[in-house]
């Protein structure tokens, strides 16, 4: 059985468009997760350990005016377009659009003003909160209105997030979450003790801009082949890697496939299939936590907090550091509306967008 309790986490002042904002909790046996109607917004999850006490692994604020005032799109739902769009332009059917180049010289999940920034209305499911809003047409520079419902669903120790969508003319949509975690719990000083493995035999290689360059290169003798589990930190230190931010390229499918998964150490054969991540905490007492993602989309990024610096307070005081979470943004490719032999971003009327993302924790 799941719990749904709603409250209200307070209100957006007036230049934020006003209005209340609402957090929902979704509570099981083993998981707890706080949602505030304020871009989908994922504030706390909640995962017992292997000593059964529940512990915050995701990065975020105690109150409302953290997620108003600029954040790095802690906990956040990430629409039209989630990732970099290069020079925030891109043509369709004939005519060119220009968006906002909210990272220049590129834009940036959505724009100025993404889904992350706006209120939904909210519906509570007997095992969840389903939020939908529509769009309207040339939102931050977009073609057409876009009618979005995203749902999350807990079921014991499983958090779906499904994302839908429906437009009135072509346009090109990827949505995702971008939860930061640490399975240390949030507030934990780095991940670089952390085992990582990643099962996907390719990746994109980026710009300086961090825009695919449209290559769709092996893993393989790189420094992006995590096939086997690899200490984080050190394996950056001897590719000289500052950190990832790049597309891991998932099996194209629409049903459910494991992409990856998150274990405590000791590391043992995923038995899962392919696109399995492993992570370990060291310097945190094992927790026995385990977290495992399912996907229908056809990418995974894969980001290690790069742009982090210590300099937001968050929860409970704590600041956070560069590489102290990480990100798994279950997506399109990057930049895939100007790449033709990337998988297609564009929604047409008629059609409908239909992903989700599965994450599962355990404790062992």
């Amino acid at each position: 059985m799941t719990e749904v309790t709603r409250e209200v986490f307070g209100h957006l002042p007036q230049k934020a468009g006003g209005g209340a904002v609402e957090k929902f909790l979704l509570k099981s046996d083993s998981v707890k997760v706080e949602i505030i109607s304020l871009g989908c917004i994922i504030t706390a999850l909640e995962t017992k350990g292997r000593d059964g006490k529940l512990s915050d692994i995701v990065l975020g604020f105690d109150r409302l005016e953290g997620y108003v005032n600029k954040h790095p799109y802690f906990g956040a739902t990430i629409g039209r377009v989630a990732n970099r769009i290069a020079n925030g332009k891109f043509t369709m059917e004939g005519k060119e659009y220009q968006l906002a180049l909210n990272n220049p010289p590129n834009s940036l999940h959505g724009g100025n003003k993404g889904f992350d920034k706006v209120l939904w209305t909210p519906e509570v499911l007997i095992n969840g909160i389903r939020f939908s809003r529509t769009s309207p047409d040339g939102e931050e520079g977009y073609p057409g209105e876009l009618k979005v419902w995203v749902t999350y669903t807990l079921d014991g120790g499983e958090l779906a997030i499904n994302y839908r969508a429906q437009s009135s003319s072509t346009t090109p949509v990827s949505l995702t979450n971008h939860a930061y975690f640490n399975l240390a719990g949030q507030g934990s000083h780095d991940i670089y003790n952390h085992m990582v493995s990643i099962e996907a035999d390719s990746y994109l290689p980026v710009n300086d801009t961090l825009i695919p360059t449209g290559e769709v290169a092996a893993v393989q003798d790189t420094a992006f082949d995590l096939r086997k589990p690899v200490e984080l930190g050190r394996h950056m230190q001897k590719f000289q890697l500052p950190g990832f931010d790049h597309n891991f390229c998932l099996e194209q499918s629409e049903a459910r496939h494991y992409c990856a998964r998150f274990r405590s150490f000791p590391i043992f054969p995923c038995s899962l299939g392919t696109n399995c991540i492993s992570l370990y905490r060291a310097h945190h007492p094992p927790s026995g936590r385990t977290m495992e993602v399912c996907t229908t989309q056809p990418g995974i990024q894969f980001y290690t907090g790069n742009f982090l610096d210590g300099l937001l307070e968050g929860k409970g005081g704590s600041v956070y550091p560069k590489h102290s979470a990480f990100c798994l943004e279950t997506q399109n490719w990057p930049d895939a509306v100007n790449k033709p032999h990337f998988p297609n971003a564009l929604l047409r009327p008629g059609e409908e967008y239909n992903h989700t993302t599965w994450l599962t924790f355990t404790a062992a």
